[in-house]
């Protein structure tokens, strides 16, 4: 069992918990994640780590709301549990010098971005971080990520903080002043990343995604989590997470993702229809 230490609602339908796992906590480097289990009759989900402390023995999830299981982690009040933790998951980041470095975080996206952007700044990079949202209200980790960042810049779908329009439009302004950037990171949902990867090609910039396709297991022994990058089958369990963004069959992962949605609705509802009770 893994305590919840700490539970922060830090926009809507977005929950952080810092969770005891002090092993995952001493083990833990930029780019991975765990996979957990709210309880015996829940099912097994993915979640980036967004923060560890080894010292305290402790890690962050951030955890948007999207279904069942999303929405009852994000339930749980401190004090709580979760019954299965493992990881730490996946190939971390190579943290070295690349020199000029451009960090993007869309949405939710921001949160595994964070250790990033801490590790490549460490590291000795000249660090650009640019995160976006649907509204202001939906942006996280502003200001853990503005301190971390040589530069740093904001985007809103609405216009409602920051510049009005995607993180792309940044991006590009960047590209086109500073031909001197070594690496892009990009992290957040399949369109954004595609959309990076297309504009960063044009430029010649090496880039890097996080993929999140739907994963069960978590040991590349499944197969749920395979993806199509340079025209071969990786799983992004143990091949990944993070991927070169030119390679990725950025179409192909949307419709694996999409391809349990209608479930996922019908589960969701279900569930806030017998008042959130844990029934399987």
């Amino acid at each position: 069992m893994y305590k919840i230490t700490t539970r922060k609602e830090i926009a809507p339908d977005i929950v952080s918990l810092e969770v005891s796992a002090p092993l995952i906590a001493r083990k833990f480097e930029p780019g991975q994640f765990v996979i957990l289990r709210v309880d015996e009759k829940g099912e097994r989900i993915p979640i980036t780590i967004a923060w560890a402390d080894a010292q305290e023995g402790t890690i962050r999830l951030i955890i948007e709301v999207l279904g069942k299981t999303t929405k009852r982690l994000a339930g749980l009040r401190e004090g709580d549990s979760i019954l299965n933790l493992v990881g730490p998951l996946g190939k971390a980041i190579e943290s070295k010098k690349y020199g000029k470095v451009i960090c993007i975080g869309g949405g939710v996206g921001a949160a595994p971005l964070y250790p990033i952007v801490s590790a490549l700044r460490k590291a000795g990079n000249e660090v650009v971080s640019i995160i976006g949202a649907r509204t202001r209200e939906l942006l996280i980790l502003e200001n853990e990520i503005r301190a971390r960042s040589d530069g740093f810049y904001v985007t809103t779908d609405d216009g409602s903080k920051g510049r009005h329009g995607f993180v792309t439009d940044v991006l590009q302004s960047l590209l086109e002043m500073d031909k001197s950037f070594n690496l892009v990171v990009a992290i957040g949902p399949v369109p954004m990343m595609k959309a990076v990867s297309d504009l960063t090609r044009a430029y010649g910039v090496r880039t890097l995604v996080s993929l999140n396709p739907i994963m069960l297991d978590g040991m590349g022994m499944c197969g749920a989590c395979r993806v199509t990058v340079g025209g071969k089958t990786k799983f992004t369990c143990v091949d990944g997470p993070m991927f070169d963004g030119y390679q990725v069959d950025f179409d192909e992962l949307a419709a694996r993702r999409g391809r349990y949605l209608d479930e996922e609705k019908r589960a969701l509802k279900a569930y806030e229809h017998k008042g959130g009770a844990c029934r399987g």
